[in-house]
């Protein structure tokens, strides 16, 4: 969102009506239950649901991306808070032995999302993020588009497969985004999209108008 976007609180009413619209008329299956009582609400509404990650930019539009996503790859998520003297080599290691791991269970072909640095929680979160850049693009920084391939290269080189039968193709992508961290942390988080990869993209500016960009 950008810093001078005049709508703010207009656009996460509209996020959470169209959440309940979709939910009735498309219909969508409604996935959001109470973790007290077990209790459905009926309308994929709730307590901090639909999830909503704000991040402030330069402008006076809005960005919206979307990404809905199944229990089956979502319970495959994983965090690590790794010891640091372990370096690239251990997140290499954690991020392939978790792919081999969870086999099937995600329904690869999966995209993989890994998160490095900063704290646990936003290392989840920035796993999530790298999940919104589509397949076959790189990270912007060379270093990383080059570990982004090796992953790549040598998750498919495990054999887990399409839906873990056996294969050549256990991962359509591997991205990773990172932040600086604490000198006695290493959080690594490794978030894996199952091979539907539903995403949604639209656009905001000034004027209140709407684009859909995929």
């Amino acid at each position: 969102m950008g810093e001078d976007f005049k709508w703010p609180g207009i656009l996460k009413r509209a996020i959470n009506n169209s959440v309940k619209k979709a939910t009735e008329t498309i219909p969508l299956r409604p996935n959001a239950i109470d973790p007290i009582n077990d209790e459905n609400s009926g309308d994929n509404t709730g307590r901090f649901i639909p999830s909503i990650h704000w991040d402030i930019v330069e402008g006076d539009g809005a960005i919206i991306h979307i990404i809905p996503k199944g229990g089956g790859s979502e319970n495959m998520s994983k965090l690590e808070m790794m010891t640091p003297g372990r370096g690239l080599k251990g997140v290499k290691e954690i991020v392939l032995d978790q792919i081999a791991e969870m086999a099937g269970k995600p329904c690869p072909p999966t995209t993989i999302g890994v998160g490095l640095g900063g704290g646990a929680d936003l290392a989840m979160e920035l796993a999530k993020k790298a999940l919104l850049r589509p397949v076959g693009e790189r990270h912007a920084e060379n270093r990383i588009a080059k570990l982004e391939e090796e992953l790549l290269e040598k998750a498919n080189k495990l054999g887990v497969g399409p839906m873990g039968v056996g294969g050549k193709t256990t991962v359509l992508d591997v991205k990773i985004e990172y932040a600086h961290r604490h000198p006695a942390s290493f959080p690594v988080a490794v978030l894996p999209q199952c091979w539907a990869n539903r995403q949604a993209k639209l656009k905001i500016n000034s004027k209140g108008e709407v684009e859909v960009v995929r």
